[in-house]
């Protein structure tokens, strides 16, 4: 399929990097067995956010209205609707479901294929299950902290839920062009969305990679839970990191169980 080209390679490239580093590793955080390897490829990730694609996303704001700017976060909120729905069937949470199919029907109907957020102006929760949470539902726990070239904090179990989540996904199944288009797009737009929650980071952590590995670790417990595992008071206020955040005046939507922030 189209995009197994990228990811085979950026697989690879993980892949090698973590056999490079198995003589160095250091076992000084349980979830975190491949430290040294991680901080190595944070600090390349940061590189590249910070020559390109924190410069792409600031010319997008710029040059983006507000209301096609919140238009664009909610099309692809609504695409991610799709395989929230098949997530809550396999954690058998029948009525979440049933939510997640009716925003959208809504949202892709009413909201102009989701350009507008018609559902959470009517109040349907928004959700946000993926495959990660599914599989951490069903028991799969704790496995190693990873971070992923040119995407950022993971583990081991949410990356295979990634790779699930894949197929679950429309855009997934369009031609070449339009994937590689609309994936272009929603990159750029989820970053963009991020730049303040990026300066606030930068300015208020002292070690921003240990920063992110605990938030990152603490939310996705969270989110497995539904939201029944409190994140520690040290920790920023989780929704500034929401992916798909909404824009200034947009309408506040439920993030029960939001996905993960990059």
């Amino acid at each position: 399929m189209k995009s197994f080209s990228l990811s085979k390679g950026l697989f690879l490239v993980f892949t090698l990097l973590l056999l490079s580093g198995c003589a160095s590793m250091d076992f000084g955080h349980p979830s975190d067995p491949l430290e040294p390897i991680n901080r190595k490829v944070d600090v390349f990730n940061q590189e590249f956010d910070k020559y390109v694609a924190k410069p792409v996303a600031k010319g997008y704001r710029a040059v983006t209205p507000d209301p096609l700017d919140r238009g664009v976060t909610n099309f692809f909120n609504n695409l991610a609707d799709i395989p929230s729905a098949a997530n809550n069937l396999f954690q058998l949470k029948p009525t979440r479901a049933l939510s997640d199919v009716g925003r959208i029907c809504i949202n892709t109907t009413i909201g102009l294929l989701g350009l507008f957020d018609v559902a959470s102006d009517m109040g349907i929760p928004n959700y946000k299950e993926d495959l990660g949470q599914t599989l951490g539902y069903w028991g799969v726990g704790d496995t190693p902290y990873l971070i992923i070239p040119f995407y950022g904090p993971s583990t081991l179990r949410d990356f295979v839920g990634q790779v699930g989540d894949f197929f679950l996904n429309p855009v997934s199944y369009t031609s070449n062009g339009v994937y590689w288009g609309l994936t272009a797009l929603n990159i750029v737009d989820k970053r963009a969305d991020l730049l303040e929650a990026g300066d606030v980071l930068d300015e208020a952590a002292v070690d921003r990679y240990s920063f992110m590995r605990e938030f990152y670790l603490q939310k996705r417990k969270s989110s497995i839970e539904d939201g029944q595992v409190s994140m520690d008071d040290d920790l920023f206020d989780e929704s500034i990191f929401n992916e798909g955040a909404p824009k200034k005046d947009a309408a506040p939507t439920d993030t029960t169980s939001p996905s993960p922030a990059q």
